[in-house]
């Protein structure tokens, strides 16, 4: 049957499923562009620097995100404002292309930000319509 329920639940999901992507796209985008600009693009040494061991507290909830965790989506929403601050302050004080690759930093930490608070948003939604 396909009843205003049955379409407002299939909405729903496929936001959920929206979002769900753009939270693993984005936080991988941000893994590879913090290596990528570390080690090769805007290395602060030539050869690479160290710096680039700041994505691994990022490949931590990949696997929470791969797997639809709620709770990983919750504190993921809290640890991106660490990354957007550096974004935000290596894009006012890098030269380029430093400071052109802080601000992809800013876009994508914004973008892994609203996927993962539309997506709690719409699960819990999802829960309390089910109860």
């Amino acid at each position: 049957m396909n009843t205003p329920q049955a379409a407002d639940q299939k909405s729903s999901s496929s936001l959920v499923t929206t979002t769900r992507v753009l939270a693993v796209g984005s936080l991988l985008g941000l893994i590879i562009l913090g290596l990528a600009w570390e080690l090769v693009l805007a290395p602060l040494r030539p050869g690479g620097s160290w710096i680039a061991l700041k994505v691994l507290p990022l490949c931590v909830p990949l696997a929470g995100l791969l797997k639809n965790r709620m709770y990983t989506y919750r504190w993921v929403s809290l640890m991106v404002w660490l990354y957007f601050t550096e974004g935000v302050v290596r894009a006012y004080s890098d030269k380029a292309p430093g400071n052109y690759l802080a601000m992809i930093e800013v876009v994508l930490c914004l973008a892994l930000f609203v996927a993962c608070a539309l997506h709690v948003r719409l699960r819990l939604k999802n829960v309390v319509k089910e109860s």
